[in-house]
């Protein structure tokens, strides 16, 4: 929840997710938590056995480092993912931005509440459009 975390340690913590627009806001090394669905997941035969993964939400794009170690732990739901929760260290480069996974989550069943009826849906409705009536 967002009042269950730490500034300079934790960004808001599991079941919340920071929003990919404000990680520019944690100070490098902060552990976070991102969530998003898979654009990208590469796998250069150069990096090692390191696995790169850009995840997108409404508010733009995070790119997640998930070294080999890390991999084998959650291959699962790196390879098979739709919607990712990924729980990990803030690594700042100048302009660029990664966070270096710690615990990787496959919460792609959130995606089927999405044609679920308003009342079913464990996300938030959508806000109402200014052009419909009440």
């Amino acid at each position: 929840m967002l009042t269950d975390f730490h500034p300079l340690d934790d960004w808001p913590r599991p079941p919340a997710a920071l929003p990919h627009v404000r990680l520019r806001d944690p100070p490098s090394g902060a552990r976070v938590t991102v969530a998003g669905l898979v654009l990208v997941r590469q796998r250069p035969g150069t990096a090692k056995g390191v696995v790169f993964v850009t995840l997108e939400d409404e508010t733009g794009v995070a790119n997640v480092v998930i070294w080999q170690k890390v991999f084998q732990r959650f291959r699962r739901a790196v390879v098979a993912g739709r919607l990712l929760r990924v729980t990990g260290r803030l690594q700042r480069d100048n302009e660029v931005v990664h966070v270096v996974a710690e615990v990787i989550e496959d919460i792609s069943d959130l995606l089927d509440t999405l044609l679920a009826p308003d009342s079913d849906r464990r996300l938030a409705p959508a806000p109402a459009r200014a052009d419909e009536g009440p």
